[in-house]
């Protein structure tokens, strides 16, 4: 019999499960695609059953994939900050306006509480100074409030309010508990002082949760990779085609599993102590992109949310970066171009992906150029599609795109998507250079995700920062860590760092180019930064001059 560990990830588009081994070494794994409504602008849902059920089918073809013989020791979950809404039967309650049951899910790029939003960041409450100073419609509590303003029946019927990684904990064991992670990151729970701010909620309109004592939204608060309930429930055990107890861990953040899974990994075998981890910020790239720092002292930083105490490496404190639309804007910008299907319908009888039909077009482009970053000199992208996370904290900012010429081919298009890559790059550079003015000495990004597996986005990256990049060894760096939090609540590992020292190893590292590539970037960052402050400029120019 082999020792094996699962980790469960719930991403913005499919539930994937990872079988682990004691080391970290992959064995097996499946991914099951989930719907998604868009019912009108910045409104984004999902089913909590259709979630579940997909969770179910990638763990058992993720364990047939790693073959008989196997004991699990261990589950972990991680999953996107979605807000899930359950009745006091345990069935969802829809918090869609089309009053569908399955709908009910608000979905963490949900922007429908940007009213709600900004009305609390005028509260100038002192938990704000926890959020980088500034809340965003992401998190929970404008959710929250929206929905007690907008949906007042549900807000009645709603007996728990899940962050989704507490609400698959929940249905793997039945546990009520909540994620030290999830609480301290996306619902303003004190993490260093383990309570939930009753002031806040009062003075945001929210103080029925707190005459309630916080049942709907948690009143027991874990620590990650703690044991939750008494482990795999007997119906859960059946939906995995697993046995029942298996110990069931505390749940992680999508983002924060990532950085679980390459923050701490050695490089030419020396694994980094604390001191060299803080010159570290992991890159979680995928449909958004997060960028996790973490220190030994909280660091505030404007338009970086935290700092926020033990929500991903225990005892340190984390600060989180992100960027709302990362791989999402790039897969935007090429299907919205007129021969984006077409460069897709090529790539597709070639047996390629079109950003490996896309990237041989710019070496082909580069050919006449210095370097492949110069065929962009005279184009470039605010990526703000949709709204600045961090640093600006901006959800309102919008994406801008300076020269476009009249043509339309494909060469025109692989260009667009070099700019668009830049742009995500020089965002990334942007929230480094912020960390760093609040005593962060950031030099090295572990890297992650979906995005990370483009070269062309990686040496963009290491050469728009001017970061050395660190490749994790196992390429599922986020199921991984989830596995690592199932090793740890099922005893296999004492603590989250131990379980990180054995089960994470670097693999390649990209250096970042100097002289004139670095002098390009540098002048395109400047660029970057001036789109913004000229699309502020527009706005104050139009105030008040649109109709009613």
């Amino acid at each position: 019999m082999t020792d094996v560990v699962i980790g469960v990830d719930v991403g913005t588009g499919s539930a994937r499960a990872g079988v682990f081994d004691l080391a970290g070494h992959g064995l097996g794994r499946a991914s099951q695609a989930i719907r998604m409504w868009h019912p009108q602008p910045d409104f984004v849902e999902q089913s909590s059953d259709d979630i579940w059920n997909a969770v179910c089918s990638a763990v058992r073809r993720a364990m047939a994939e790693a073959g008989p013989g196997l004991t699990v020791r261990g589950i972990g979950f991680d999953a996107t900050c979605s807000l899930v809404a359950i009745d006091a039967d345990g069935a969802p309650v829809s918090l869609s306006r089309t009053g569908s049951p399955e709908q009910n899910v608000i979905v963490w790029m949900d922007h429908r509480a940007i009213d709600q939003a900004e009305r609390i960041n005028g509260s100038g409450h002192e938990i704000l100074h926890y959020v980088g100073s500034t809340i965003s419609p992401e998190m929970e509590t404008p959710k929250l409030l929206w929905i007690k303003e907008k949906l007042p029946s549900a807000w009645q019927e709603t007996a728990h309010f899940f962050d989704l990684p507490d609400f698959l904990t929940w249905k793997a064991c039945g546990a009520l508990s909540r994620s030290l992670c999830s609480t301290v990151c996306k619902w303003t729970y004190l993490g260093h002082e383990g309570r939930w701010d009753e002031s806040y909620f009062r003075k945001i309109g929210l103080g029925q949760l707190a005459d309630e004592g916080f049942r709907r939204i948690g009143r027991q608060v874990l620590p990650i990779a703690t044991p939750a309930g008494d482990g795999l429930s007997a119906t859960a055990a059946a939906q995995f085609g697993l046995t029942p107890g298996i110990p069931v861990a505390t749940s992680i953040i999508d983002a924060h599993a990532g950085g679980l899974g390459v923050i701490g990994a050695a490089i030419d075998g020396a694994r980094p102590d604390r001191a060299q981890i803080e010159r570290r910020v992991a890159l979680i790239g995928g449909t958004s992109s997060c960028h996790m720092a973490v220190s030994e002292q909280a660091r505030f930083v404007p338009g970086v949310w935290g700092p926020y105490f033990s929500a991903m490496i225990p005892e340190m404190w984390l600060n989180e970066g992100g960027q709302s639309a990362t791989g999402a804007l790039i897969d935007f910008v090429i299907e919205s171009h007129a021969k984006g299907q077409t460069a897709k319908a090529m790539a597709e009888t070639e047996g390629r992906t079109v950003y490996q039909r896309l990237n041989r077009r710019l070496d082909d482009l580069a050919a006449s150029r210095p370097f492949p970053a110069a065929l962009t000199a005279d184009l470039h992208v605010q990526p703000d599609f949709h709204g600045n996370r961090s640093p600006r904290a901006n959800p309102t900012a919008r994406g801008m795109i300076s020269g476009l010429q009249l043509s339309d081919g494909e060469d025109d298009l692989a260009v667009l998507y070099l700019a668009t890559i830049q742009a995500v790059a020089y965002g990334t550079r942007h929230i480094i250079e912020t960390m760093n003015s609040r005593g962060y000495r950031i030099d090295t990004i572990p890297v992650c995700g979906g995005g990370t597996k483009n070269p062309v986005y990686l040496r963009e990256h290491a050469d728009a920062t001017g970061c050395r990049l660190i490749l994790a060894e196992e390429p599922e760096a986020v199921l991984l860590g989830s596995a690592i939090l199932g090793a740890v609540a099922g005893g296999v590992h004492a603590s989250v760092t131990a379980a990180m020292g054995a089960m994470t190893r670097s693999g390649i590292v990209i250096e970042p180019s100097g002289g004139a590539v670095k002098a390009y970037h540098d002048a395109k960052y400047g660029v970057f930064k001036r789109m913004y402050e000229d699309q502020m400029a527009y706005r104050d120019m139009m105030a008040g001059k649109s109709p009613a």
